[in-house]
């Protein structure tokens, strides 16, 4: 690891420090060398707060002038919620500044690498990109694309299901493995769920993580003809976060008026094959600010988001455990694909254990 990596590396663990509360915006460290030594870090805390760049800069416990500036994500050179990073970089007298990646973002991209380099500031790009492209997948699938970035999520038996022959699946996966989902909740804008599942399970959708304090997502229903029991826990649990029901016309008024009484959000799509219309569900979330959907639907639900080619990644925690029955649940259910040559395969696949489950997630190509 050469010294641009090594400072970059803290760069990039620093970004972390803002998972679930940046979001539509992207997760962005930031660290100031100057002979040898750190004498600032600063990241992007919150929507509307200050951008890493200036957070460095106001921590500075020496003077940043002639220094080394590290930022995973080209600084900015546009006013949105905040003024452009790249002209705080100019006016501050940082000397050089090595960026992981260019940002995707049309209104930035390149733009403002060029204003430093315009103000004579020696500029390194590309330090480890891959990493840096990973951390902010999210950011980038909904910049480039305009859509939330789907993570579907299932935990299953080593043979295959996701509940007994009765129904039960508390608990397939381990503690350790719910603990790591409840961090990936606390990190995403929404968690989405199909009725069924807010039937048989009754689940709250909040986020519960081990170290500090969680942010629920926006909790989602997909619901084509408004069958959510209004006792269910997802609509009377004590939580900031919104909830949207993702429905169609098939819903009884009465119902609707019901569920907007409670401060629920209805979202109507039109209906395909008689169910809502994921593709068009994934428009009116983005023109929300929702980046990204954590998809815990059960299997018909799954299998209607990869039938949709909504799906961007897949998280499926493997539990060492054996319940059989023909009938017994699977994670994706559906009609199915009829031929081997049509499944659908990930790429970029990682394996993770958590005590004796294992994680293997991975990537749909784009079509």
């Amino acid at each position: 690891m050469n010294i641009h990596e090594f400072y970059m590396k803290r760069a990039l663990e620093i970004a972390k420090g803002g998972w679930g509360r940046t979001n539509p915006n992207p997760l962005v460290g930031a660290v100031i060398v100057k002979d040898g030594k750190i004498i600032s870090e600063g990241f992007h805390e919150a929507l509307g707060c200050a951008h890493a760049e200036v957070s460095a800069f106001k921590n500075a416990t020496a003077d940043i002038s002639e220094a080394t500036l590290y930022v995973n994500l080209e600084p900015c050179s546009h006013y949105g919620r905040t003024p452009p990073c790249a002209k705080a970089i100019v006016e501050s007298g940082i000397k050089e500044v090595v960026v992981s990646m260019v940002d995707p973002n049309p209104k930035v991209s390149g733009k403002g690498i060029q204003i430093l380099k315009d103000a004579n500031i020696n500029v390194i790009v590309g330090v480890l990109e891959e990493e840096a492209k990973r951390l902010n997948e999210i950011f980038i699938h909904y910049i480039t694309k305009r859509l939330p970035f789907v993570i579907m999520k299932t935990a299953m038996t080593l043979d295959g299901k996701i509940a007994s022959v009765t129904g039960d699946s508390k608990w397939i996966s381990g503690e350790s493995s719910r603990e790591y989902v409840h961090t990936i909740r606390n990190r995403v804008s929404s968690i989405m769920v199909g009725v069924n599942t807010v039937i048989n399970d009754n689940p709250a959708l909040t986020s519960r993580p081990t170290l500090g304090e969680g942010i629920d997502p926006v909790r989602i229903v997909v619901d084509s003809s408004g069958r959510i029991p209004m006792d269910s826990r997802v609509i009377n649990c004590d939580s900031k976060a919104g909830l949207i029901l993702a429905t169609t016309d098939k819903i009884n008024k009465d119902k609707e008026n019901q569920l907007l009484s409670r401060g629920v959000r209805i979202i109507k799509t039109d209906i395909k094959n008689g169910k809502v219309n994921l593709k068009e569900l994934m428009e009116e979330l983005y023109k929300l600010e929702i980046d990204s959907v954590l998809l815990e639907g059960g299997g018909t639900l799954n299998f209607s988001a990869l039938e949709a080619g909504i799906v961007n990644k897949v998280m499926t925690f493997i539990s060492p455990k054996i319940i059989g029955g023909s009938s017994a649940v699977t994670p994706v259910g559906g009609n199915g694909i009829e031929k081997m040559k049509d499944a659908i395969a990930l790429s970029n696949v990682r394996v993770e254990s958590f005590d004796r489950d294992v994680l293997i997630e991975g990537y749909i190509a784009d079509k």
